[in-house]
């Protein structure tokens, strides 16, 4: 069975559904979620795409991220895809939610509103490797300067997704 997405427009209300990866194709609007845990101090969970993902294969991103299903609440989203990314099971809480479009090579756009989410994890992940190709804890100073000097090793998105998960509490 072929993923769907949810389409949305510009005011991010649904007005459909398509596979995800025409969706990623034809560069249409579609919703998705990031998700960023942190285990406090400011050091955040980051994981690397597995080799085998079709688009963005062995780059650095948030701790996980994915696409709600039609009718799915965007944080029930964020945490079905974090236990099954992950293996984890937290709280997530909101911290806003963004509008980008990003060529990503090969034909495909990424063009999404992204709702972040962060919460609050302390214990090794338990990562699907066909998901997850590695995993790492790093400090959200030390991970906006990689960002800036190597952003070739990151998804298109991170940043932005950085950006709005550090106006929650847990990333100040």
């Amino acid at each position: 069975m072929q993923e769907l997405v949810v389409l949305v427009d510009e005011a991010d209300r649904e007005i459909g559904t398509a596979p995800k990866l025409d969706a990623h194709r034809t560069g249409a609007l579609h919703r998705a979620v990031s998700v960023f845990l942190t285990a406090g101090h400011r050091d955040i969970l980051l994981q690397q795409r597995a080799a085998g993902k079709y688009h963005s294969p062995g780059r650095w991103s948030n701790t996980c991220c994915g696409h709600p299903r039609a009718g799915e609440d965007p944080r029930a989203a964020g945490s079905r895809r974090l236990l099954e990314e992950m293996g984890i099971v937290c709280n997530l809480e909101p911290a806003g939610k963004f509008h980008y479009r990003a060529d990503l090579g090969h034909g495909l756009t990424e063009h999404e509103i992204d709702h972040v989410f962060v919460g609050r994890w302390h214990a090794r992940p338990h990562p699907d490797p066909v998901e997850v190709g590695a995993w790492r804890w790093i400090s959200v100073a030390d991970l906006e300067a990689d960002l800036a000097a190597n952003p070739d090793t990151y998804t298109a998105w991170v940043s932005q997704a950085l950006e709005v998960a550090r106006q929650h509490e847990l990333l100040r």
